[in-house]
């Protein structure tokens, strides 16, 4: 089979190995499409480590950093009853950069990290799920506090992350969503996503986003100090941290009385979720994976991602 291995920050190559056998608790997936993580991809691009204390090293594990991958049940390992030969899944969770990934035409699952899929809706619409689901647990957090149903709502950072929460936030109810990104091409995909309005946060003015008054609950999806504190400044009860904190932010005296919620991790229910929507026709992954290339055009879609001209990459490992 083929698989893809990253040999230096900006080299690659696809293997040709056996595939792989199931073991006890296990599955092989035949992947059908696998999507960049934007995070992922672009810093091993470039040898940025994600975290405080972790590093790259090259070449990287096969098949990795893809995580975000649908695809169907090739065979089962020994005593596996929840999964058959021929259900349509999808990789729910990232089992861990150490073990072979999914940039691969098949690979490996612990039953626990899939999740059946209906038919009926292409790849694109699927592949991502794993992201879907993060955005899930923060979201349904929100709601749990009553931060969404009928309130003004606001999203920081219109990546992929970012438009998922404007699209789950209308789904759940928000009297009006509203997007803030510098990238104009980003505000204009959240609405067509079904925000209301969307804003450069540097040139939006009072009127529009008065201090501590602007949305009554938002989503950070940026992670930047300067993102989350603009968030909080303009937002009258409720901050959800979603993007990836690299420093530490301040909760300074004008801040005081709005409720921060912080990222608890990944949870079965929040893929369940993800998933009902996606069938629904409640969220619509595809639009942003909207560039689909084979395996060995791996670099030609960093390159597209690096160059801000896509949001997700989607790989297709029986193209050529």
């Amino acid at each position: 089979m083929k698989i893809l291995q990253v040999t230096s920050p900006t080299t690659f190559e696809i293997l040709d190995v056996p595939i792989p056998t199931p073991g006890p608790g296990e599955l092989l997936m035949r992947v059908d499409a696998v999507n960049t993580c934007v995070q992922w991809d672009l810093h091993l691009r470039h040898n940025e480590p994600m975290f405080v204390g972790h590093q790259f090293v090259y070449p990287y594990t096969p098949g990795q950093p893809g995580h975000e991958a649908t695809g169907y049940v090739e065979t089962v390992g020994p005593g596996v009853t929840q999964f058959a030969p021929g259900d349509r899944i999808c990789a729910w969770r990232d089992q861990g950069h150490d073990l072979w990934g999914c940039y691969a035409q098949y690979v490996i699952l612990k039953v626990e990290s899939a999740i059946k899929i209906p038919e009926g809706l292409p790849a694109e619409n699927w592949a991502s799920i794993e992201l879907a689901m993060c955005l899930s647990t923060a979201m349904l957090d929100l709601k749990r506090v009553d931060a969404i149903a009928g309130k003004r709502f606001g999203v920081t950072g219109l990546g992929p992350a970012g438009l998922i929460a404007v699209q789950i936030a209308k789904a759940e109810g928000a009297s009006e969503v509203i997007g803030f990104d510098f990238i104009p091409e980003r505000r204009e995909m959240a609405l067509s996503l079904g925000a209301d309005a969307c804003y450069d946060p540097r040139t939006v003015t009072e009127a529009e986003m008065p201090r501590r008054m602007g949305v009554y609950a938002g989503i950070d999806c940026h992670g930047a100090k300067d993102s989350v504190e603009w968030l909080m400044d303009h937002t009258a009860a409720v901050v959800a941290l979603f993007g990836v904190q690299r420093e530490d932010y301040v909760y300074s005296l004008g801040r005081v009385g709005l409720t921060i919620l912080g990222y608890r991790g990944h949870f079965y229910e929040s893929a369940e979720y993800a998933r009902d929507l996606i069938a629904a026709g409640k969220l619509d992954m595809a639009a942003f994976s909207n560039v689909s290339l084979p395996l060995e055009r791996y670099g030609e879609g960093i390159d597209l991602l690096d160059q801000r001209k896509a949001l997700k990459i989607c790989y297709r490992p029986w193209d050529s």
